[in-house]
C-alpha cells in the first residue's frame, strides 16, 4: 500500500447552492474568513438531475470575488459541451459524473488538457468499482451521500460502506487523489464520513442555512471534527 499524501487534513467546501444569491460575494467572503478551503459550485441542467441552477456566467462573475479554488460539480447530461466554458470562467477543478459522461477517459483528458484538476462523482447507487479504470487519472473522487438535484436532503447512511471502499482503492492506486463527499453533511454526519475515509466535505444547508449565519455553521462543522 502506498503512503497517503502529506496534506491529509480535513477540508471544508461550502456549497453556494444554499447561499443567498442576492449577496453571493458577501456570503462567499464570510465562509472564506471562517476558514473554508474551496467553494463548491453546483451546476444542474434539468436533465441529468431534476433541477436547474448555475452556469459558466455566474462562475465567471464569482471568480474575482474570492481567491479560494472553485470546483464546478457538473451534474449535467453532456458535460463535454461545457468543459471549455467553465475553464474560461475560472474554475480550478471540474467534476463530472460517471453516469453522465459517455466517454469518461476522453472527458478527463480534456479537463487535464485545459490545465484543471479532474474529478469524478458517483451517485449513491453507483458502485465504487466503476472507478477502477479511471482512478489512476483522477485528482478527486466525489461520493454523493444524497441523490443529486436538491440541497437540504438527509444523509444516506448506506453510503458509508462505499466511502470506505473508495478510500481503500485510492490508498492502493492513487494516494494523492482526494476523497470528497457531498450531501447531508452537518455536525452529526461529518465525523462519520471522516471516519470512513473522506477528507473533503461539501456542506450547503448546514452552513448557509444556519440560523446564526454561515460563519457559525462553519464553526459547528469544524468543532465536530476537532478542527
Amino acid at each position: 500500500m502506498h503512503p497517503r499524501p502529506d496534506d491529509n487534513r480535513i477540508k471544508i467546501a461550502p456549497s453556494i447552492l444554499s447561499a443567498d444569491l442576492s449577496r453571493l460575494a458577501e456570503q462567499v467572503r464570510e465562509v472564506e474568513a471562517a476558514g473554508a478551503d474551496r467553494i463548491h459550485f453546483d451546476v444542474m441542467d434539468g436533465r441529468f438531475v431534476p433541477n436547474i441552477t448555475f452556469g459558466p456566467v455566474l462562475a465567471k462573475w464569482l471568480r474575482p470575488a474570492t481567491p479560494l479554488p472553485i470546483e464546478a460539480h457538473l451534474m449535467i447530461a453532456s458535460p463535454d459541451d461545457f468543459l471549455d466554458a467553465f475553464a474560461e470562467a475560472g474554475a480550478d477543478t471540474l467534476i463530472v459524473h460517471v453516469e453522465g459522461a459517455t466517454h469518461l477517459n476522453r472527458t478527463i483528458q480534456r479537463i487535464k488538457a485545459l490545465g484543471l484538476k479532474a474529478g469524478v462523482a458517483l451517485n449513491p447507487a453507483t458502485p465504487a468499482v466503476m472507478l477502477e479504470e479511471i482512478l489512476p487519472d483522477l485528482d478527486l473522487v466525489l461520493a454523493m451521500t444524497v441523490n443529486p438535484g436538491f440541497g437540504g436532503q438527509s444523509f444516506l447512511p448506506g453510503t458509508l460502506k462505499k466511502i470506505r471502499a473508495i478510500r481503500r482503492m485510492i490508498d492502493e492506486v492513487r494516494p494523492d487523489c482526494e476523497l470528497e463527499v457531498d450531501g447531508g453533511i452537518d455536525a452529526e454526519t461529518a465525523p462519520q464520513v471522516v471516519e470512513a475515509g473522506a477528507r473533503v466535505l461539501v456542506a450547503g444547508s448546514s452552513i448557509y442555512g444556519a440560523a446564526d449565519g454561515p460563519a457559525a455553521g462553519m464553526d459547528r462543522l469544524a468543532r465536530s471534527l476537532g478542527l
